[in-house]
């Protein structure tokens, strides 16, 4: 081949590459219907409900007229990306569902950058008018843990067993069913630790007592998720994916079941972060993944902290839910990007949640200038030099233990 056409044919490869992971196709389309374009249908259907909403709907009421306006401005930009966002790296249940889930994080993001750019006090206004109760709450009053802490009685233990528990147990499945790496999990698990310890003197809800921090998170809700998270993994791999059209079953009862298995993985592939001839940059990619995620976590605390939002707050279990379907695709294309040594973009619904974890972390800084004014810097030395360590440990050691005993790994989640 010629110099031009070998230099065509990379370009070709590192296309296909990056539009695998951002535009992924459906292969198999079984409904013909629900994968055609409606885009005429669907722009005289907004038309009839902004007409709707717009004219009969009651407008003496300004604050419902806000609101209505900027429910309607969402919902259009969502309706926008169903037309114009990538699908990402996933089909299932429809790649409809991951543009909307693209067009969440742009927005997350510009309401984000919004906040950056507002004083303390208009964020504290804004957030009373979303939720005029939390006047009445202070972070201070929230349920304290790291308190008598030699008083270890069965019903003690059973009290912290509560929703958050479940809670913590649920998110560490879903971080080993997104990562499905036994080290970094265990590496990000103890490093979280670690974490709480280092910025307790900022946040009083990560004063923990001992057997509250080792044994029922570490050991209980990270360790059984971390394992059953895993086992889920190791199932879908050995899983057979053979997909019959849904017009080809003839049975009800057969229908209505794969009509429920399109919210299931229409395949699954093997992870691999580590292989023995991964290069050093590699090994510094997931290192970054680990610190990332450790900041990625600490966002969560200090906003529920700088702005006094309740535990159980609906603001708080909203956000948790939407980064969770945002981080969902943003590993699977970090994943593609470290890995594939033809793809030379990362993703862009991972490029947007890079972004929006930088602006989460500015917003803290920001508002919470007072609270960072206690800050031991001592204390945030010793954390970075112990969290850059124990990431380097942890993945180096995989790696060589990958690259020592290659044949012992076959078939195990890595």
């Amino acid at each position: 081949m010629r110099p031009r056409e070998v230099e065509k044919v990379s370009t070709r490869a590192r296309f296909n590459s990056f539009s695998a992971i951002n535009e992924k196709e459906v292969d198999d389309i079984t409904l013909e219907f629900f994968y055609k374009p409606h885009t005429i249908t669907l722009l005289l259907t907004s038309i009839g409900a902004v007409v709707f909403f717009a004219f009969v709907r009651d407008t003496e009421d300004v604050e419902k007229n806000i609101w209505s306006g900027l429910l309607c401005c969402c919902f259009f930009f969502l309706i926008i990306s169903i037309l114009a966002f990538p699908n990402g790296p996933f089909t299932r249940p429809h790649p409809a569902i991951w543009r909307i889930v693209f067009g969440m994080s742009v927005l997350y993001l510009l309401g984000c950058l919004f906040v950056l750019f507002q004083n303390t006090e208009t964020v504290r206004k804004i957030l009373y008018w979303v939720d005029p109760k939390l006047k009445e709450f202070h972070i201070d009053l929230d349920k304290e843990y790291g308190v008598n802490c030699s008083d270890i009685t069965i019903e003690r233990i059973w009290s912290h067993v509560d929703v958050f528990a479940v809670g913590h147990f649920l998110g560490w499945m879903f971080k080993a069913i997104l990562i499905r790496h036994m080290g970094i999990l265990w590496a990000t698990s103890i490093m979280w630790e670690i974490t709480e310890l280092a910025f307790a003197h900022l946040l009083p809800n990560f004063i923990e007592c001992w057997w509250d921090a080792l044994i029922l998170d570490v050991l209980l809700c990270n360790g059984f998720g971390i394992w059953c998270g895993l086992r889920i993994c190791r199932i879908l791999e050995m899983r057979e994916y053979k997909w019959e059209s849904i017009k080809d079953i003839h049975s009800t009862t057969g229908k209505i079941k794969r009509a429920f298995l399109q919210f299931t993985p229409e395949s699954w592939t093997s992870v691999r972060w580590l292989d023995p001839k991964c290069s050093y940059m590699r090994v510094f990619a997931f290192c970054e993944l680990v610190l990332f995620w450790q900041l990625s976590e600490l966002n969560t605390f200090f906003l529920k902290h700088v702005f006094d939002l309740p535990t159980a707050h609906y603001l708080v279990s909203a956000r948790l839910i939407l980064i969770g379907l945002f981080v969902a695709p943003s590993v699977r294309q970090f994943y593609c990007y470290v890995t594939d040594t033809t793809c030379k973009r990362v993703g862009t619904q991972c490029w947007v949640y890079g972004f929006i974890m930088v602006t989460e972390s500015l917003i803290c800084i920001k508002h919470g200038t007072e609270l960072f004014k206690q800050t031991h810097p001592m204390n945030i030395v010793i954390w970075l030099i112990i969290q850059f360590l124990l990431s380097v440990i942890f993945v180096m050691g995989y790696a060589y233990y990958h690259k020592t005993y290659p044949a012992t790994n076959k078939g195990k989640i890595h």
